[in-house]
């Protein structure tokens, strides 16, 4: 039984029916954020370290809520948000903000073509969750494609019908506090407000440069070359240290016997080439070594490899507090 803030556990479709939050005075913590698609926790924990309270989350997936629930104190609901049962439950919740990532392997480059169903409709489910929690501000993360099929463009016109002015911003993780390159498309709502209201301040504070992976560890990693399996062997598959960690997968496999080698690779296979652990890979990720990973050595790849970034999730959620500060001044 996993622990939660309320005392149920993780399973429970309960429904608080809390009170929706007055925040005075823009004190973040009293917006009460629920998280969607939460997995293991890399978007809630950037909020929270800016500085919001996590009020609930949900997912389908219980080996990553499992880890979720190991790791926050908040309510953790497992729940197929696929169902529109599910609306009711978030409603109750009374969120100020809904934050999420709805899976979105349909719209990666090695996913299937079907986007009008299966993951690609988990777009849209998320517009209706939104739709029925009526929050002031929502956050949703998904690959880049994702704004080029017709799923996005329905959501979209939903979002604006209900009254929500939007920002649409392609971020790279590199650029925002994680060792890594790693593009994710984040569409955010705010109530009322003007399309594009959120650009300058993501914009603000990019970096100038792409963190590597020397910049953020140090010499902790304990070696200068790492190997990650190419999608074929056209590819590199050996990285230095001295350049941004290329994107954490969901899959990770040990060096197989018969890499021929790549021109551009960053050195020769031998001693001084290995893969990253599970760990290091969720510190790469920007979990925090303090983050408790359960389960498989598969469940963990993946929870990580799915994960959002927690110090990008960080980033956007500092840039919407300044948003929210710069209205609650005027």
């Amino acid at each position: 039984m996993r622990r939660t803030a309320s005392g149920g556990s993780a399973g429970q479709l309960a429904l608080p029916l809390a009170p929706r939050s007055k925040p005075a005075g823009g004190t973040l913590g009293a917006l009460r954020v629920v998280d969607l698609f939460c997995g293991c926790g890399g978007m809630s924990l950037g909020f929270q370290e800016a500085g919001f309270t996590i009020a609930a989350a949900c997912d389908n997936w219980k080996p990553a809520l499992d880890v979720y629930s190991d790791n926050f104190s908040h309510k953790a609901t497992l729940c197929d948000l696929s169902d529109p049962a599910t609306d009711d439950m978030v409603r109750g919740y009374r969120p100020d903000v809904i934050i999420g990532g709805p899976p979105c392997q349909d719209f990666s480059s090695a996913g299937p073509n079907d986007h009008a169903s299966g993951r690609a409709g988990l777009i849209e489910r998320f517009v209706a969750l939104v739709a029925a929690g009526d929050p002031m501000y929502f956050v949703m993360e998904n690959v880049p494609r994702t704004r080029l099929r017709p799923v996005f463009k329905r959501a979209e016109t939903r979002l604006r019908a209900l009254g929500y002015g939007l920002t649409v911003r392609v971020l790279d993780a590199s650029l925002c506090g994680v060792p890594q390159l790693r593009e994710r498309l984040f569409v955010i709502g705010a109530k009322g407000a003007a399309e594009g209201f959120l650009t300058g301040h993501l914009e603000e504070r990019l970096a100038a440069r792409p963190l590597t992976l020397r910049q953020y560890f140090g010499s902790s990693l304990g070696t200068e070359y790492y190997f990650r399996v190419p999608t074929n062997y056209g590819r590199r598959g050996v990285f230095s240290i001295d350049e941004p960690c290329v994107t954490i997968r969901a899959v990770d496999r040990p060096i197989p016997s018969g890499y021929p080698g790549h021109p551009d690779d960053s050195a020769p296979i031998g001693p001084a080439v290995r893969p990253f652990t599970v760990l290091e890979r969720s510190y790469i990720q920007t979990f925090p070594k303090t983050f408790r990973f359960t389960g498989t050595k598969s469940n963990q790849n993946t929870m990580i490899g799915n994960a959002v970034p927690v110090r990008l999730a960080r980033y956007v959620a500092e840039a919407l507090a300044r948003y929210i500060k710069d209205v609650d001044e005027t």
